[in-house]
């Protein structure tokens, strides 16, 4: 690995720069007036592939292209990489402390909407195939990428991809890096995600909003009920209230619970980080096992009444909340949904109506931990971080492990190399250069590990 990894010591200004550049393109999917600036960001990240000797493909979707890219030799092994281009909207650019798309170098931290998620992960993996071809010439297994630019948006149209590539995707393992180190100093493997489901709550009552002195007790308030519904969906032992809930939860095992209670997680040093006063959870679980193995329900926004300056005195038409709830192995997503709906109906009085619509649905997943290409990536993260990784999960959510596994029959690798609290979808987002530069030597080295497992 020698001449690899010269050659990434020896270009990594050239490859700081071209990730300012990537960086600098504005790549929002969810906005169609940056409809442009999305079709440029994947014609920069085909043209780099390009450059570095893979053969590459522009696929169409119904929204915003993915770009594939395969090289290697077709006998032995095949890794699959994926990662996306597009990004979240920068949001408020006063809390900016540099403009979002213009990259700012700060005590070692690249500050830019997308260092992180994902431009700066996936562009690791790509410089690394690059350093492997420039120097041996050739790559130690079949590599192939996928990059998507609808990620942030839900990826409405990969799974059409990959059923209409499924051939071309075949693979034995796929590897992303769409999550995060266990800290700053710590890497990680994160070896489970949680699951989501979505949904939007609509209380209505009268046909208008009405007079609250004059009608004040003669019909129900929709924001009392509605406080009333989503005050039902937890006890207070902050336990899902919902019937048959936790039916098909995994639990965490002893070894597993031994195993999180050893990582150097520190619980004062999280809420100095949060800014909350209080941990708070599921009761019986410690911090680690409510945030990554236990199933949970949220409250993620609240809307309708009057929400003006001063005083309007009414009882609202309607109300509305948005929830979720992230689950574990083997919650069933469909099931799960339809438990929710079925109990706040029960619980709904016949004095307003309640309308319950699903956004989203989505898998939990585990890496089976016999898996061998789990052991070559720890020995890859090890080259090239210079530590041990440690073995995680995330309370976060990537739709895409359950499709990867549906339709190309194939377990993923999270090995992520961003900072645990790095900002991503916020403000300020950042990638320390030191971790870019540690994950190009990882994706070299993982390389090199998966052809020989």
């Amino acid at each position: 690995m020698n001449n690899q990894l010269n050659y990434i010591r020896e270009h990594e200004q050239e490859f700081i720069e071209r990730l300012n550049s990537w960086l600098r393109i504005p790549s929002i999917s969810t906005a169609s007036e940056h409809r442009q600036d999305v079709q440029q960001a994947a014609g920069y990240i085909r043209q780099i592939l390009d450059q570095a000797g893979m053969r590459t493909e522009r696929w169409e979707t119904a929204r915003h292209p993915a770009i594939f890219a395969e090289g290697g030799s077709a006998d032995g092994p095949t890794v699959l990489i994926y990662g996306h281009y597009d990004v979240q909207p920068a949001g408020d650019a006063k809390l900016w402390h540099s403009p979002p798309f213009e990259p700012t170098l700060r005590e070692g931290a690249l500050y830019a909407r997308g260092t992180a998620d994902d431009k700066g992960q996936i562009l690791a993996h790509v410089l690394a195939v690059e350093a492997w071809l420039k120097t041996v010439g050739k790559l130690p297994l079949r590599v192939k990428l996928l990059i998507e630019g609808e990620e942030e948006i839900g990826s409405p149209n990969l799974a059409t991809v990959v059923r209409e590539h499924r051939q071309q995707l075949a693979c034995d393992v796929v590897v992303l890096s769409d999550t995060s180190k266990l800290s700053p100093e710590i890497p990680g493997i994160t070896y489970g995600t949680k699951g989501l489901i979505y949904k939007e709550l609509k209380v209505s009552g009268p046909k208008q909003n009405l007079h609250s002195g004059l009608f004040g007790g003669t019909i129900a308030n929709p924001g009392q009920v509605l406080a009333q519904l989503l005050a039902a969906l937890k006890d207070d032992r902050q336990r899902v209230a919902i019937p048959g809930f936790y039916e098909q939860v995994l639990e965490v095992s002893a070894q597993e619970r031994q195993a999180l209670a050893e990582l150097p997680v520190h619980e004062q040093q999280l809420l100095r980080d949060l800014g909350s006063p209080q941990l708070d959870g599921e009761h019986g679980y410690s911090t680690l096992e409510r945030q990554w193995c236990r199933p949970t329900v949220e409250i993620n926004g609240l809307f309708g009444g009057y929400m003006g300056e001063g005083a309007m005195t009414i009882i609202p038409a309607s109300v509305g909340a948005k929830v979720s709830m992230r689950i574990v192995p083997y919650q069933q997503p469909a099931q799960i949904s339809q438990l929710f709906d079925d109990y706040l109906q029960s619980l709904c009085p016949p004095t307003v109506r309640l309308e319950i619509h699903t956004h989203s649905m989505t898998d939990a997943y585990l890496t089976p931990p016999d898996l061998p290409a789990l052991a070559a990536a720890r020995r890859a993260v090890e080259k090239g971080f210079g530590r041990a990784p440690a073995m995680i999960r995330s309370g976060g959510t990537i739709p895409i492990m359950a499709l990867f596994r549906r339709e190309l029959q194939a377990e993923s690798l999270l090995i992520g190399f961003a900072h645990p609290h790095c900002n991503l979808h916020g403000p300020n987002e950042f990638f320390h250069i030191s971790d870019f530069m540690a994950g190009i030597r990882t994706s070299a080295q993982l390389l090199e590990e998966l052809a020989a497992r």
